[in-house]
């Protein structure tokens, strides 16, 4: 078990090693004190983190932590138990049909942003779930308005509503 207070350990030490993955699954790691940073976060995880304790954590949650990851378990802060089920919620949307997606050529994630848009996030939050820039954000909804021929953001939801995108309503739970 390793207990970190930094990712640099985790990004350096099975960056170069070809059995990266193997080695993050095989070896629990708890990273405290971290700052309250939804993409270090994400990053976290995906380098194979179990637990991740925020800076103002008290001695008895880093405690709590380590011993919930070494019995197997993985620990994260509540707030962001939400931001992760809405991370994979988006990573395997259904998206409108081929047809509708060939029709208008939106990249992955281009129609990743659509169920995002449909809760109403702004740019900022949206950067901020796919650990992107908010100019990022802004480039791909001005590409998708160009796209699909509308004129806003909520249009842009409206015309997957309606045409070929009611998986994304129903998944997203838009309300009027």
């Amino acid at each position: 078990m390793l207990v970190l207070d930094s990712l640099d350990f985790l990004l350096d030490s099975f960056a170069s090693s070809s059995a990266a993955g193997k080695h993050e699954r095989l070896v629990k790691s708890v990273l405290i004190a971290m700052a309250d940073d939804r993409g270090c976060f994400l990053t976290a995880i995906r380098r194979g983190a179990r637990g991740y304790v925020l800076q103002n954590a008290s001695a008895a949650d880093v405690v709590a932590a380590v011993r919930s990851v070494a019995e197997g378990h993985a620990v994260c802060p509540p707030h962001y138990t939400e931001f992760l089920f809405d991370y994979v919620a988006t990573q395997t949307t259904p998206l409108p049909n081929s047809h509708k997606r060939a029709e208008w050529g939106l990249t992955r994630r281009e129609q990743q942003l659509i169920p995002l848009i449909g809760r109403g996030l702004s740019n900022k939050e949206i950067a901020n779930h796919f650990n992107i820039s908010e100019q990022t954000v802004k480039n791909h909804i001005h590409r998708i308005l160009r796209k699909v021929g509308v004129e806003d953001r909520l249009s842009i939801y409206e015309v997957f509503q309606n045409e070929g995108g009611a998986a994304i309503a129903a998944h997203a739970g838009h309300s009027a």
